[in-house]
C-alpha cells in the first residue's frame, strides 16, 4: 500500500470538492445581485443582504480549504520522504481530530442551527428575519452536502492510515 498516494488522492479529492462551497457561494452572491437588482416586494430586498453574507462566507470557507489542501500535497511528500512512520502518525492523528470536529460541529451543531432557524421562522413574521434565517438554513445545507461527502473521504483515508501504521509496526 502506498499511503503517499493516498495521502495524494485525498487531498485532490479535497481540491476537487472544496470549490464547490465557492460555486454556492458565487451562486448566492449573483442571488444577492439579482434581489438587490429585480426585488419589488419587502421581502425580496429583504434577503440583499443575507444572501450577500452567506456567500461571502461560502467564498471564504471555500478558498481558504482550496489553498490549505493544495499547499498539503508538496508537505505530504516531503514529510513521507523525512520519515513514514511519523508522517502516518501524525496524519492519523490529524484525521481523527478532523472527524471528531465533523462528527460535533458539522453532523451535531449545524442541524441544531437548523432547527433553530426553522423554530425561529414560525414565530416572526417581519421579512429580514424571515429571509435571514432562511438563507441561513440554505447556507447550512449546503456546508451540510460538501461536508458530508468530505466526512466520508477523510474517514476513508482515517482507515487506509489504519492498514499503514499496523504495516509499518510490523
Amino acid at each position: 500500500m502506498d499511503i503517499l498516494k493516498a495521502a495524494t488522492d485525498w487531498a485532490k479529492a479535497e481540491l476537487f470538492s472544496t470549490p464547490f462551497f465557492m460555486l454556492f457561494g458565487v451562486a448566492f452572491l449573483v442571488a444577492s445581485l439579482g434581489f438587490w437588482q429585480l426585488g419589488k416586494t419587502e421581502m425580496a430586498r429583504a434577503y440583499i443582504i443575507p444572501t450577500l453574507v452567506a456567500g461571502a462566507l461560502l467564498l471564504i470557507i471555500g478558498l481558504g480549504l482550496f489553498f490549505t489542501n493544495k499547499a498539503r500535497i508538496p508537505q505530504f511528500e516531503k514529510a513521507y520522504r523525512t520519515d513514514v512512520a511519523a508522517f502516518v502518525a501524525s496524519e492519523r492523528e490529524r484525521t481523527e481530530a478532523t472527524l471528531k470536529e465533523y462528527n460535533t460541529v458539522v453532523f451535531t451543531a449545524t442541524p441544531i442551527i437548523i432547527a433553530i432557524c426553522a423554530l425561529v421562522l414560525l414565530f416572526v413574521s417581519t421579512p429580514i428575519w424571515r429571509a435571514s434565517m432562511i438563507t441561513t438554513i440554505a447556507m447550512l445545507v449546503v456546508i451540510l452536502l460538501v461536508d458530508g461527502t468530505a466526512h466520508a473521504r477523510m474517514d476513508a483515508y482515517n482507515k487506509e492510515l489504519l492498514l499503514a501504521e499496523k504495516d509499518i509496526n510490523k
